[in-house]
């Protein structure tokens, strides 16, 4: 018997969560198909999570591809295929790889296994990010530097945490659902250990009877927790820089790991800032959102707040 995982048609973190609902009460080794025939747009994170899908199962599963061309067609830009391809039994008719459109895809889909491949990815989108922060989203040209130490950090974190490899993608376009504004959008996403388990495995680690998902992630996002030493110069400051990063240019930072997600938002969204007792999946899956800047001011981003909420 296959169980079938359907993609929804709009499909980006809070989507996700479909697939997710879907997928964790199945037992590892129970046949898959992930049907994404109907699936009209997707965002960075919706396919660089898609590939974990994939990456958390211990048996190769059967993937379903959109059947619009124009969906067809901006996955193969992304290079989504060409990574699915290694992880899935792909079935219906996959086009053939096209190069990403600059307008679009600042960063195709790009595997990170090891530092080397942090260095290049930021190597790689030094200067078109700076020309779409400066050019397209009206951002001081002081962010861009800071830009590329956010990215560099947010796929630092697969090599320290997680495991195993993960994915980067990063793209800019309209934010029409909330925002009504062009945004730059950076998606890093694994199936690997996770943060519990990463704060677990350092020496000063105590646990409690509160201890789960929800505090690992309060601890390495709110309060810069690591598995490394403190003495450890510049390790687990990854998180608290993107933090300020965000929370400087009005952005947003969702943070999902294990049953458990956390959100630092802005005045322009109303996302929780907590959300505990979700459906299980492994690794990390972070996204990072930086809005187009309209006028002097920036509007004024909030921090998380210690509430939390059950689904």
């Amino acid at each position: 018997m296959t169980t079938v995982i359907a993609v929804p048609p709009s499909l980006d973190e809070q989507s996700f969560e479909q697939v997710i609902e879907q997928l964790a009460p199945v037992p590892l080794g129970e046949k898959i198909l992930v049907d994404a025939r109907h699936a009209r747009w997707a965002s960075p994170f919706g396919l660089a999570a898609l590939l974990c899908v994939a990456q958390s199962r211990r048996e190769r599963i059967d993937f379903a591809v959109p059947e619009h061309p124009d969906t067809l067609s901006y996955w193969s830009r992304t290079g989504f295929f060409r990574h699915a391809a290694e992880l899935y039994e792909l079935h219906g008719h996959v086009p053939r790889e096209r190069e990403a459109h600059e307008s679009e895809v600042l960063l195709e889909l790009t595997p990170i296994t090891k530092t080397d491949d942090v260095h290049g990815v930021v190597g790689r989108i030094q200067q078109k990010a700076a020309d779409i922060l400066h050019g397209q989203l009206n951002l001081d040209t002081a962010v861009t530097g800071a830009f590329g130490m956010t990215l560099s950090e947010s796929c630092q974190n697969i090599v320290e945490h997680a495991g195993l490899g993960g994915w980067v993608a990063v793209q800019t376009y309209k934010y029409t659902k909330r925002l009504g504004r062009r945004v730059v959008v950076i998606a890093v996403c694994d199936a690997g250990i996770g943060f519990r388990k990463s704060l677990e495995s350092s020496p000063s680690h105590r646990s409690s009877d509160r201890w789960d998902d929800a505090m690992a992630l309060e601890d390495a996002v709110l309060r810069a927790m690591s598995r490394f030493r403190h003495g450890d110069k510049g390790r687990g400051q990854g998180l608290a820089g993107i933090r300020r990063f965000v929370g400087r240019w009005s952005g947003k930072l969702t943070v999902r790991s294990g049953t458990a997600r956390i959100a630092i938002t802005p005045d322009w969204d109303e996302d929780v800032p907590m959300a505990e007792a979700l459906p299980y999946f492994p690794g990390a899956q972070m996204q990072i959102v930086i809005p187009e800047r309209i006028g002097d001011a920036p509007v004024r981003a909030r921090g998380a707040a210690r509430s939390r909420v059950g689904t």
